[in-house]
């Protein structure tokens, strides 16, 4: 974090050595093409030397990093219209608007934050398996079967777990005071 502060470019190296492989894995899970999650990895470090400064992710390096890529690399599936995984993409989506209203105008944009830190609360509370498959699904995209073979599920389990898990989610967030 130093390196990026002093704007010393051999930052990005280090980044790229510690962080690049995770980086890469999850954006190559997005555009499914490993040229593509290359550019928009490298595309993460320009974007992270431009906003650091001003930012400071000292003890989130990581997620900052993920999220710039995540962003970048679904950009890039709607730019180069990957219907397969744009059409994955458009699932998952509705599978969570039945937990999520969409932020149609500017009190729902203000009030995101809170969901956000709603949200986050939720997954801190749920067990560890549950959160991590929740994670795998709706953050890096992954395939049901993928989430089975990596946790040793059947995929019908997986299923039931993020049903349960969503409807869990909306039952929170009305308690909450969110109104779905």
């Amino acid at each position: 974090m130093e390196l990026y502060l002093q704007r010393r470019e051999t930052a990005i190296g280090y980044t790229a050595e510690k962080y690049g492989a995770r980086l890469n894995a999850l954006s190559l899970g997005l555009v499914q093409n490993e040229a593509t999650a290359e550019e928009c990895v490298n595309d993460t470090y320009l974007q992270a030397w431009q906003s650091i400064p001003p930012n400071e992710p000292r003890t989130y390096l990581y997620p900052y990093l993920a999220r710039i890529t995540r962003h970048i690399s679904l950009n890039c599936c709607r730019y180069r219209r990957q219907l397969k995984r744009s059409a994955q993409i458009q699932t998952l989506s509705r599978e969570l608007e039945q937990c999520l209203r969409a932020p149609e105008d500017t009190a729902t944009q203000v009030d995101a934050h809170l969901l956000a830190q709603s949200i986050s609360a939720f997954l801190r509370a749920l067990p560890e398996q549950k959160r991590l498959v929740f994670l795998r699904r709706y953050w890096f995209l992954d395939s049901i079967e993928d989430i089975a073979a990596r946790f040793g599920l059947h995929s019908g389990q997986v299923k039931t777990m993020l049903f349960r898990c969503r409807k869990a989610l909306r039952a929170y967030l009305e308690k909450e005071g969110y109104t779905l």
